[in-house]
């Protein structure tokens, strides 16, 4: 996947998780809160690899851009 794809799958998971546990918390279910707090996590993550990807690629980028301005 690459880095925008992860970031925007990131905030929707973080989304439906914080909406999971807003309705364990309505309806008095502590399995639907773990639930929606897991994929709240689980939506951290995913950001947090996007952000790490786009990262990686801007860095391997100007290294190619440098060694190309050599040549």
């Amino acid at each position: 996947m690459g880095s925008k794809t992860d970031q925007i799958k990131g905030l929707a998971n973080q989304a439906v998780g914080k909406v999971k546990k807003g309705v364990g918390k309505i309806t008095g279910s502590k399995e639907t809160q773990a639930k929606g707090a897991a994929q709240e996590v689980k939506g951290k993550a995913q950001q947090t690899m996007g952000k790490a990807k786009s990262a990686v690629k801007d860095t391997a980028n100007k290294v190619a851009d440098k060694a190309n301005k050599k040549l």
